[in-house]
């Protein structure tokens, strides 16, 4: 402990990073703390986090603007692999590598000892920071206080706040774990904890990224996204960056009620968490790719691209972003999505996402083909096909009367 002299620290300005400073300075012998937030699109939760950060013992506070570099960089990326852990559009799991990025930076930058985060020794995300750090700067030690304080709950931590004078903006009755960003919001810890409670969704203040499906309103709202290679460039016909569209979609879809997922999901770690998620534009996005994909992919394409899509999931829910296989499977992803481009219509209607319509240049769609109407397609052809495609199970079944006879 003697050889730290400055830290730098994942600061979030929550529960864990504000009491960690304090902390810090008592259990590594008044270490310099450099806070650093990552700015991934968290808005007002960025408020005041300079005064709060020098208050409670921080020498200064990097605010880091990640958001242009989150959205083209992990959240489309990802969404184009239709990448999704047990029905999860992977929010947090996305953004820690981006963050730990920033972390290393700063780091190097202020000639840092070690680097230090607030994530629990239960988590995923102790995983994701410390793998992305381990990529780019293989010997710099990481510091977790989860792991060698003597806290052992979130009330405890409450307890270390008040006796410290930090200020928290959480009590004890609105104390869930949280993580926002410009994607999604979660939900985990108090009532959550008993899986028999259903999610407290139309109490004011729970949700904030939107609504409940009961309190959306009883008119649907129709939208246009329109996608080149994949990537969304358009939202009602006005040409937008994705991260723009994302945060309208946000709006959107939280004002419809969509995007609210409650699933007991298996950690890392190896146990079962129960988590409530907001994702209200991401789950449109989703939603708008897959439809325009089912019209400009080919079967075999396809269908092996969703197989790879839960490989995919896996390394990033894992904190594998940083490696060989990842990046493969994003090459994978990229000549998958050269003509994944064109228009679709949705209806967003209390909760639910409904197709309204899809138009493709590279739309492998025929109706001339397809119809049930008169076409140029042979319906004779099928025969032979069918003759020589269940061969090996006409001899089989011939071989094994023979058998039994």
């Amino acid at each position: 402990m003697s050889e730290i002299k400055k830290v730098v620290l994942a600061y979030s300005g929550g529960l864990d990073t504000s009491i960690i400073i304090p902390w810090l300075k008592e259990n590594y012998n008044n270490c310099e703390v450099i806070a650093v937030a990552g700015n991934v699109g968290q808005a007002d939760e960025l408020e005041g986090l300079e005064e709060k950060a020098l208050k409670t013992g921080a020498s200064k506070l990097y605010v880091l603007d990640l958001t242009e570099e989150y959205v083209n960089d992990y959240i489309i990326p990802t969404m184009q692999a239709g990448a999704v852990y047990e029905e999860y559009l992977l929010g947090t799991s996305t953004a820690r590598p981006c963050i730990a990025k920033g972390l290393v930076d700063i780091a190097v930058k202020e000639h840092a000892d070690a680097i230090v985060h607030g994530c629990t020794g239960k988590g995923n995300d102790q995983v994701r920071f410390e793998l992305a750090i381990k990529h780019f700067a293989p010997t710099m030690k990481i510091i977790a206080p989860w792991r060698e304080w003597s806290l052992k709950s979130r009330d405890e931590e409450i307890d270390y706040a008040e006796a410290h004078h930090v200020p928290l903006r959480i009590n004890r009755e609105t104390n869930y774990s949280k993580d926002k960003n410009l994607w999604h919001l979660s939900h985990e810890g108090l009532d959550l904890e008993d899986t028999g409670n259903e999610p407290q969704y139309e109490k004011p203040g729970f949700l904030e990224m939107g609504v409940s499906p009961i309190q959306a309103p009883d008119k649907p709202t129709y939208i246009t996204l329109g996608f080149e290679k994949g990537v969304p460039v358009a939202l009602d016909g006005e040409k937008l960056s994705a991260k723009d569209i994302i945060l309208k979609l946000n709006e959107l879809g939280g004002a419809n009620g969509i995007g609210l997922l409650d699933i007991v999901e298996n950690r890392l770690v190896g146990m079962k968490c129960r988590g409530v998620y907001e994702t209200p534009g991401g789950a449109i996005l989703y939603k708008a790719h897959s439809v325009l994909e089912s019209v400009c992919l080919d079967k075999m394409t396809l269908h092996e691209k969703q197989r790879l899509s839960i490989t995919f999931a896996e390394l990033v829910y894992n904190g594998q972003w940083f490696t060989p296989l990842r990046e493969a499977l994003s090459a994978f992803v990229d000549k998958t999505q050269e003509r994944v481009t064109g228009t679709v219509k949705l209806k967003l209607y209390k909760g639910n996402m409904i197709n309204a319509g899809v138009w493709s240049p590279y739309s492998l769609y025929s109706e001339k083909i397809a119809t049930f109407g008169e076409s140029d397609y042979q319906q004779s052809d099928a025969a032979g096909f069918i003759n020589l495609y269940g061969l090996p199970i006409q001899v089989q079944a011939m071989v094994d009367a023979e058998n039994h006879e």
